[in-house]
């Protein structure tokens, strides 16, 4: 197969959908991997590894699609590159649909078959593809939260581990998934006290069981919620549904319970964010402010740390990829039921249930 890695042009993303040792896994097993000039510089990467690897570096973007079967990238394609998509070309990267009818819709008409990295699923409902991101989002969110309630920055002026004679910050960390255990696990590391709130006893018994005493385990429902926002200075919005629209925890009106230069790091803002007023924003404008309310809410955290998260994110793609490659899309989910789960769009057609429930479309459209 022809395998495809081009430069990611989002905004500020460094990341790049494959290391020269997954280029080496792929042409070792007797394929042909085009790499689009300098797509892996801002990870580290450069086109002489890559060439190397066995890779054949390509000057554009456009050659990168018009010459692949399989593109291998990290982020959703934006506008520009709706039109390089072609018919049943295999586009294996993170979509998060749910959050983008406009995406969805551009995806439908390529024809092309999207296999969604954040939903192809183990057997015991973990999200293989999806946990190193959120690993490295959970950390990142409580360094970027202490960052942004410093003064200077529009918060409150806490610092999260206190100091002798000084209380410590408090985080509050809604979702004891992926993210909100290392968003906890970094909070604790500083010295914050930490209050983790989900609906999963499952997941809070864990939590109270690995983390130490002053990280805090409560049941999630609006009560609680309410009741924390008041005097929590850092806010972690870490909930997922699997491949459906994040819920709205706190609604707008909350926000006035909120002490000035409260800051909330919505790392769930692919799926759409667990604040109602959450937008995206770029690590070049990554915040903006609500009623003195600071908010975080990067679509893209992961890609400010691009060595770090290209290495993790290879990691768990690469065999992935190369069933794909070696088996085509459909005798690889047909052999693997957790890939299969990973597609969403295929040759026009829906056909994951949540993204067709995400804008009430009808079931014949899935």
């Amino acid at each position: 197969m022809i395998v495809g890695v081009p430069k990611e042009i989002k905004n500020n993303e460094s990341r790049v959908g494959m290391t020269p040792a997954g280029v080496f896994e792929l042409v070792k097993n007797n394929h042909t991997v085009y790499v689009q000039s300098g797509a892996g510089e801002g990870s580290g990467f450069f086109n002489d590894d890559y060439q190397q690897a066995g890779a054949t570096i390509l000057d554009t973007i456009g050659q990168v699609y018009a010459m692949s079967e399989m593109i291998v990238k990290v982020k959703e394609p934006i506008a520009e590159e709706y039109n390089l998509i072609q018919k049943d070309q295999i586009v294996f990267t993170y979509f998060h649909f749910a959050s983008s009818e406009t995406l969805t819709k551009a995806m439908i008409a390529s024809k092309a078959i999207c296999i969604a990295y954040e939903t192809v699923e183990d057997e015991d409902g973990t999200l293989p593809l999806l946990t190193p991101m959120s690993e490295v989002a959970g950390r990142m969110a409580i360094q970027q939260g202490a960052k942004y309630l410093e003064k200077p920055k529009k918060g409150r002026g806490v610092l999260l581990g206190g100091v002798p004679g000084v209380a410590p910050g408090r985080v509050l960390v809604l979702g004891a998934g992926t993210v909100g255990i290392q968003a906890a696990k970094m909070a604790a590391g500083l010295g914050a006290h930490v209050t983790i709130l989900d609906i999963n006893m499952k997941r809070l018994r864990y939590v109270n069981d690995v983390m130490p005493s002053h990280v805090v385990t409560e049941f999630s429902n609006e009560f609680n919620i309410r009741k924390h926002i008041k005097d929590h200075d850092l806010i972690i919005g870490g909930v997922l549904l699997k491949g459906a629209k994040a819920p709205n925890l706190i609604t707008r009106e909350m926000l006035k319970d909120m002490r000035p230069g409260t800051v909330i790091v919505d790392v769930a803002v692919d799926q759409g964010g667990c604040v109602e007023t959450t937008r995206p924003t770029t690590h070049e404008d990554p915040i903006y402010i609500i009623d003195d309310v600071v908010h975080y809410s990067v679509a893209n955290m992961p890609g400010a740390v691009p060595y770090t998260s290209t290495m993790a994110l290879t990691n768990v793609t690469l065999p992935y990829v190369l069933k794909l490659a070696n088996m085509g899309w459909r005798s690889a989910c047909n052999f693997d039921k957790s890939l299969a789960k990973g597609l969403n769009i295929v040759e026009g057609k829906v056909v994951y249930e949540e993204i067709a429930e995400a804008f009430s479309w009808e079931p014949a459209m899935a």
